[in-house]
């Protein structure tokens, strides 16, 4: 049941309406990807606010009175413009009302921010005066105390629009999960490179290629031929033994911090065999512990 809203001592003050009990603020470079994001929430049931300006993001009362907000989700959209201290200032002044409040970053490298800006035409709001590539280093530079506050980072450069959408679907789907951290287990292959959002990299390459072995080599590591190959690996038990000893200790830790989203990422060399087993078996005994968690291959299709 809701809570009844506080009566206001200052009629100008603005007071966000206690009927929103998710309140999700979607920030990070420009190009990224919020607007994809937020039409993908909206889908999801949330009440979303597009490109909202820095000067109402603390004057967001008038929210309070509509019918889309019934369904106790809000997200703001918001970009940082040329002035990220300003978002950081508005973040500061929701978060002391709402302390409950997540921020989401989306970023991306600056190869993909070029072509996505080169196909829309769009002018970039930190270009003046600057070169289109200067201005998206001039903006990831800008918002480097922004991304350090995020509750999620999420990296859209390898992510088409199908692809984001099932991330996000994964995130924030489920409304029950509101009291539990939300754990995300990606494989991926070093030779793509690092992922950038994640929080816990585990190396996998220390375990028998199956690349090697002409009968597994177009096989999967959602193969069981795959998995039977990594698991019989004498050293396999013992380092998920090990591992799955590590994370019972640490994902309640978080928990226990407020820490709303984790992101565990296993890497073999392609992405295609190790990695994957790896992280399929680390995300059903997650789910065994209580946990939802959303099981990402970034690099499987490669």
């Amino acid at each position: 049941m809701s809570t009844p809203p506080q009566e206001r001592t200052d009629p100008d003050e603005p007071v966000l309406s206690a009927d929103v009990n998710e309140l999700l603020v979607i920030t990070g470079q420009s190009g990224a990807g919020r607007s994809q994001v937020g039409n993908v929430l909206e889908d999801l049931g949330w009440y979303v606010v597009d490109n909202m300006p820095l000067s109402l993001v603390g004057s967001i009362a008038a929210l309070e009175e509509s019918p889309k907000a019934a369904s106790g989700r809000l997200a703001l959209s918001v970009g940082a413009e040329t002035d990220p201290a300003r978002l950081i200032d508005a973040l500061d002044t929701l978060r002391e009302d709402r302390p409950e409040m997540k921020v989401a970053f989306l970023e991306a490298n600056d190869d993909s921010l070029v072509a996505r800006y080169e196909s829309t035409r769009r002018p970039h709001p930190f270009a003046e005066g600057r070169t289109l590539g200067d201005a998206i280093r001039a903006e990831r530079e800008s918002l480097t105390q922004i991304r350090e506050i995020a509750d999620l980072v999420i990296d859209t450069t390898d992510l088409n629009v199908h692809q984001l959408k099932a991330r996000i679907v994964g995130i924030f789907a489920n409304p029950d999960l509101d009291s539990t951290m939300q754990v995300t287990v990606t494989s991926f292959g070093f030779k793509h490179g690092l992922p950038r959002d994640v929080d816990l990299v585990i190396d996998c390459r220390f375990l028998p290629n199956p690349y090697w072995n002409e009968t597994l080599r177009p096989l999967r590591g959602t193969d069981a031929e795959v998995r039977d190959f990594v698991f019989d690996f004498e050293g396999t038990s013992e380092f998920l033994e090990r591992l799955d000893a590590l994370l019972e200790m640490l994902l309640p830790a978080y928990v226990a911090e407020g820490k709303s989203y984790l992101t565990v990422a296993f890497g073999c060399t392609g992405g295609h065999h190790r990695s994957v087993a790896i992280a399929e078996e680390i995300a059903a005994r997650l789910t065994s512990r209580g946990f939802a968690p959303l099981t990402i291959h970034r690099d499987l299709k490669k």
